[in-house]
């Protein structure tokens, strides 16, 4: 993250630094988590193309491995979504509108985020 605030979120507040600490932890075994799928995925894709039975044998322990880890990512991602609506629901005890608003006050809850690129 560029910048470790949230400013605009949590009635123009900055969300508190526990769950930016929170997130990144996350975020960081999220990306580990990635980043052994495309291994196996990759060794998966090698066994197929081999046609070595042994190989094709291997495939399945591989293929199980990969769908544990995607249940640990979905796990997480949860998690986080857990978290952050706590957050907000605590952060926002005080705004009986239940939305969030951005810091030029229009609210702007449910709109994706355009990211650059």
């Amino acid at each position: 993250m560029e910048d470790d605030s949230f400013s605009g979120m949590a009635n123009g507040g900055q969300v508190d630094n526990k769950l930016i600490q929170t997130f990144h932890k996350s975020f960081v075994q999220v990306q580990s988590i990635l980043d052994q799928n495309r291994m196996l995925i990759n060794e998966i894709n090698q066994n197929h193309e081999s046609r070595v039975p042994d190989n094709l044998t291997r495939n399945v322990s591989l293929i199980r491995e990969l769908n544990n880890n995607i249940r640990r990512v979905v796990g997480l991602y949860a998690d986080l979504s857990a978290s952050f609506a706590r957050t907000m629901d605590a952060s926002s005890e005080g705004d009986s509108s239940g939305t969030l608003r951005s810091s030029d006050g229009a609210g702007r809850a449910g709109q994706k985020r355009v990211r650059p690129g």
